[in-house]
């Protein structure tokens, strides 16, 4: 997650102009309350089965050209199957080559339902890969990666299966499961030139990174990389209902915005590209660390932001006209 940040950082745990940042207040607490549930809504148990599996011992930390990723990927594409996820080539998977490493993205395909809108796309995304192993603490020497960025792998996984189901989309979408992000970004940057020569055309993407766990109390539910790059922000809130989008210092003291896996999308389509996280600097301790297990992942809060970002997609999906656009900021 989030490439080329400070050792410091490491070690630690390892819109328009006229729109203002959504400022961290107390009164944006009610945000984190768990939604009712309907039936549409992502099951904390599904998020959890899903998770689980990612980031057991038997995937290996799921280093890319490990045997572990080849069962992750199998475990995505498995999923997308029985979901109705189509893929967009013709497999789930967009292969590349690292020197004498194969990588491979896995990338799911839901059609949009208007005839002109489906030729639009937009692109959800997560990296599913890991760093493998880490420094042993107790015997363990397996970097799991529940929170970087299973969490973020499942929530896309999530989506895909909603979209495939509900068909709600206008505009068409890619479930985008990227490898080789701990080794730079190199799986995000090898779709989006291979679908820029394509003349692919995107719309908006977002990435989701590290949303295992909360935000304290008067935060708000998540945050945007980029924020004044675009009115997205602005947008997802307006099309939530609720401000679930805020601006965080941090991003864009620490450049956050060029170091995960939307940065490639925006560097070849000039197009609004952020990433979402839940994940501050303050509430996760174990960024690539051995304990960066499943037992500290938030599974409420994980249905609960997979939940509440349905609606903020599906108005980004299906608004009629252009309206999340950069800004000249």
């Amino acid at each position: 997650m989030y490439k080329l940040l400070v050792i410091s950082i490491l070690v630690f745990f390892t819109t328009c102009k006229t729109t203002k940042p959504v400022q961290e207040n107390n009164n944006a607490s009610t945000i984190q309350e768990v939604n009712v549930m309907t039936n549409d809504s992502v099951l904390e148990s599904d998020v959890k089965i899903s998770l689980e599996y990612l980031a057991s011992d038997q995937l290996e930390g799921r280093n890319t050209g490990s045997k572990g990723i080849e069962k992750a990927a199998i475990f995505i594409e498995d999923y997308f199957k029985k979901n109705n996820v189509k893929p967009y080539y013709k497999t789930y998977r967009d292969s590349f080559n690292l020197n004498d490493i194969v990588g491979y993205n896995v990338v799911g395909y839901v059609e949009g339902n208007d005839p002109e809108l489906k030729n639009e796309f937009v692109i959800l995304g997560a990296h599913y890969d890991h760093i493998g192993t880490a420094k042993t603490v107790n015997g363990d020497s397996i970097a799991n990666g529940a929170n970087d960025d299973a969490s973020g792998t499942v929530a896309v996984m999530e989506w895909a299966k909603y979209f495939a189901n509900s068909k709600s989309n206008k505009r068409s979408m890619l479930f985008t499961l990227y490898s080789a992000e701990e080794m730079g970004l190199k799986g995000s940057d090898h779709l989006a030139k291979r679908l820029k020569g394509e003349d692919f055309n995107l719309y908006t993407m977002i990435n989701f990174e590290m949303i295992g766990v909360p935000r304290a109390k008067g935060k708000t539910l998540a945050y945007i990389t980029g924020y004044n790059v675009s009115n997205i922000a602005g947008k997802l809130n307006e099309y939530a209902k609720e401000e679930i989008i805020g601006f965080f210092p941090k991003a864009k003291e620490y450049n956050l915005f060029k170091r995960s896996d939307n940065y490639p999308f925006f560097e070849q389509f000039k197009i609004p590209a952020h990433a979402i996280s839940t994940f501050d600097f303050t509430n996760f301790d174990y960024y690539h660390h051995v304990d960066d297990e499943t037992d500290k992942m938030d599974f409420q809060h994980m249905a609960n932001f997979i939940n509440t970002m349905i609606p903020a997609i599906e108005g980004m999906a299906n608004a009629t006209s252009s309206e999340i656009k950069l800004t000249n900021e």
